[in-house]
């Protein structure tokens, strides 16, 4: 079973998985974190990665047997098409608004007749050693698409969104949303609160599943409890600077009223 497969039915059986946000360039973040990790998110929305580096986290993801995840910075066929090329199993589009931008979206990672995806699957046919037939058959079954429901006009249409066939969750990122309700970094508002539940109660009627971003422990726990089943938490350089500063005031403290 592969990585994505697995990450699939995982979420199907009901279990939750964590994973971190990667945005620096150097695949041995990837390899280090992978161990420990259900899956792994690449940022290309809010950091900047060549395609060469991208390509070094896809094959630290592939080596560590690992479902690697891939956030891009918008929903145009020109950045879609490359990624699944590339390799890249799973999807997560960003700050969609309407049906049709799903639709769209959708169709760029399905091959015909399900969507209209270009047939040039470098990556994914092992380089013309996988039949036509069964890459065809794994893009459409097991690629994972996912778009975040970030902004009000989305919540608005999420009847419509969830409808489209092919999509495979929604990712919840609080931040936006509670930007777009005019309440930027109030992520426990009431108003924000009751936004995201109506997107987890309604993505769960509609048979999807349910992620997001939060960057720490407490609102992970507090999305989980509120029926989220994938979650990534903060980043690699969050992790960097919180153990750093971590230990440097662990030792300040152990050495605080000792003499010099």
């Amino acid at each position: 079973m592969s990585a994505i497969s697995r990450f699939r039915s995982d979420i199907q059986a009901g279990k939750v998985l964590l994973g971190p946000s990667i945005a620096f360039t150097d695949p041995q973040v990837t390899a280090a974190l992978a161990d420990s990790a259900d899956f792994i998110w690449i940022d290309l929305e809010h950091g900047v990665m060549s395609p060469e580096a991208l390509i070094g986290h896809l094959l630290a993801g592939r080596a560590k047997d690992k479902p690697v995840i891939v956030r891009l910075p918008g929903s145009h066929t020109s950045l879609i098409k490359p990624m699944l090329d590339a390799g890249v199993e799973g999807l997560i589009i960003p700050q969609v608004r309407d049906a049709q931008e799903v639709r769209s979206v959708v169709g760029d990672c399905r091959y015909p007749p399900a969507g209209r995806r270009g047939f040039g699957p470098r990556v994914p046919s092992n380089f013309g050693r996988i039949a036509i037939a069964d890459v065809v058959k794994f893009a459409n079954e097991q690629l994972f698409v996912a778009v975040m429901i970030e902004n009000v006009e989305a919540v608005a249409n999420l009847d419509e969104i969830l409808a489209v066939p092919g999509l495979d969750s929604v990712v919840i990122g609080p931040m936006d949303l509670s930007a777009s309700l005019g309440l930027l970094g109030q992520v426990d508002h009431p108003a924000v609160v009751e936004a995201m539940d109506v997107i987890i109660a309604k993505a769960h009627a509609a048979g999807l599943s349910v992620g997001v971003g939060v960057g720490d422990a407490k609102h992970a726990a507090l999305m989980i409890q509120r029926g989220v089943q994938w979650v990534q938490m903060g980043g690699d350089s969050q992790y960097l600077r919180g153990y750093y500063e971590q230990m440097t005031s662990d030792v300040r403290a152990r050495l605080a009223g000792q003499p010099g």
